[in-house]
C-alpha cells in the first residue's frame, strides 16, 4: 500500500497523531491516578516543566543565529523586569522579527 501524497495518507497521519496525543494525555492522567501525591512527587512534577523548557531553549541558544540569541536575551530581560511571561515572549518575537527584517 503506497500512501505517498494522497488525501487518505494525510488523513491517516493526522488520525494517528491524534490518537497518539490522546493516548499520552489520558494515559498520563490514568497512571498518575495510582500515584500518591506527596511532597516529593509534587516537587518532581513542578520541576518537569522547567526542565522541558530548558531542553527546548538550550539548543536554540547554542546553535541559533544572532536573531535567536537576541530573542532569548530580550525575553530573559523582559521577564525579569516585567514579571509577565507572555509580554516577555512577545518582546522577544518582535526583536527577532525586526532583526531578521532589517538586518538579515
Amino acid at each position: 500500500m503506497d500512501l505517498s501524497n494522497t488525501a487518505s495518507a494525510t488523513f491517516i497521519v493526522i488520525a494517528a497523531m491524534t490518537l497518539v496525543t490522546l493516548i499520552t494525555r489520558y494515559g498520563g492522567v490514568f497512571i498518575m491516578s495510582f500515584v500518591p501525591l506527596n511532597r516529593r512527587v509534587e516537587g518532581f512534577i513542578n520541576g518537569m516543566s522547567g526542565s522541558v523548557l530548558i531542553a527546548l531553549i538550550v539548543p536554540m541558544a547554542v546553535e541559533g543565529d544572532t536573531a535567536a540569541s537576541l530573542a532569548l536575551l530580550t525575553t530573559l530581560v523582559m521577564v525579569l523586569w516585567l514579571k509577565k511571561p507572555l509580554a516577555a515572549i512577545a518582546a522577544g518575537l518582535i526583536v527577532t522579527a525586526a532583526w531578521r527584517y532589517f538586518i538579515g
